[in-house]
């Protein structure tokens, strides 16, 4: 491995409310539409973590690899703010954390 250049993952998790999800459907269809989004603004990989079974709460993780620790947090922020800007709900959480890999 020596000799090549570092390699940092960036994780951004993002606890979600959905106060106009009435059902599962509902919520599905907003996560999906924000998961789409960000797949298709950022070059980042998004899952949803958590609260698969409630229908007003989601938790997504969106990660980011880059071969600089400040660019991969960089466009984990980006997704955050991208969150913040066409998300129907409400944030009630995030965090973002930097991991050197090689």
């Amino acid at each position: 491995m020596s000799g090549k250049p570092p390699l940092f993952v960036a994780v951004a998790q993002v606890e979600l409310h959905l106060p106009g999800a009435r059902s599962l459907k509902d919520k599905r269809q907003d996560v999906r539409s924000l998961i789409e989004r960000l797949r298709h603004r950022l070059a980042v990989l998004v899952v949803e973590s958590d609260h698969q079974e409630l229908h007003q709460r989601a938790a997504l993780a969106v990660s980011a690899m880059a071969t600089d620790a400040e660019a991969a947090r960089g466009t984990a922020a980006r997704a955050l703010d991208l969150v913040h800007q066409s998300f129907p709900g409400v944030v009630l959480d995030e965090s973002v954390e930097v991991v050197q890999v090689r």
